[in-house]
């Protein structure tokens, strides 16, 4: 596990530097400079239309900047393709879940986990319909622990066809975090969730952090959630980062007041 000392001295677990995207006239993001280090939380805010989107499709390989370059741990991958750099040890969640629906909660949670550490058992025991076989201790400790972690318990055993947004989001975290990443970029994950539920993926995700040295990456529209857990807070306006720093230091940007959050940064919110 990296600590602290660690993350003030390696590369970065992923970073873009000068990073621009443009779609036709449109410039989305405009000379974007963001970092993760290692066993933090870093936190993206902005707008609607304010390029957060679209920075995650450039981290994750799904776009390719007009300009800049994406790093992991030092190496640039801004050519890679998203499987090059799940195998590099990144995952994502998306804004809205991409879930199977034919399949149970826990189905989705054992796949991930057969992808990192089991591919071949993805074929022989789903894709030739022999069913799940007997798992190994290894597999069946990592996947009950990641349920229990996410509280998916009593539902375990459902198909997530017909679950509701939140605890579908919960099933999605639990799937990226089954493929043991080092850095994981969560969009929206509280969306859908009540304050009790927030707050207990609030303290999963700390503890994925500081028990397993997950570096995260967080795009939230509770901006108390993101100003809470977060070490570093960068802001985005019409494609360019108008701020970056602590949150206390984001709390009590004007622009950042007069660009988005306004009222929504409560001076009392608890930060990390």
């Amino acid at each position: 596990m990296s600590t602290a000392a660690d993350s003030t001295t390696a590369a970065p677990r992923l970073a873009a530097r000068g990073v621009t995207m443009r779609f036709g006239g449109l410039v989305a993001l405009k000379d974007v400079d963001i970092e993760v280090p290692a066993a933090s939380v870093v936190g993206l805010v902005g707008p609607n239309g304010a390029g957060k989107s679209t920075l995650f499709g450039v981290l994750s390989g799904l776009l390719r900047p007009t300009a800049g370059t994406v790093l992991m741990d030092g190496r640039d991958v801004t050519r890679s393709s998203p499987q090059a750099r799940a195998a590099r040890g990144l995952a994502r969640t998306f804004q809205h879940p991409e879930l199977f629906s034919g399949l149970t909660v826990r189905e989705h949670v054992v796949l991930a986990y057969r992808v990192r550490h089991a591919r071949s058992r993805i074929w022989t025991d789903l894709v030739t319909g022999r069913g799940l076989r007997r798992p190994p201790a290894a597999e069946t400790a990592r996947v009950d622990e990641l349920i229990e972690a996410l509280h998916l318990g009593p539902i375990a055993r459902r198909p997530v066809a017909g679950l509701p947004l939140g605890m579908s989001r919960l099933v999605e975290i639990a799937r990226a975090l089954a493929v043991d990443p080092s850095v994981l970029l969560l969009d929206e994950p509280s969306s859908g969730l009540d304050t009790r539920e927030t707050e207990q993926l609030a303290g999963t995700l700390r503890g994925v952090v500081d028990d397993h040295g997950v570096s995260l990456l967080l795009v939230e529209h509770d901006v108390d959630l993101v100003l809470g857990m977060s070490s570093t807070v960068h802001v985005l306006d019409f494609g360019a980062t108008i701020c970056a720093g602590p949150p206390e230091v984001v709390r009590g940007d004007p622009r950042v007041r007069a660009a988005y959050l306004g009222e929504e940064i409560h001076e009392g919110a608890p930060t990390a």
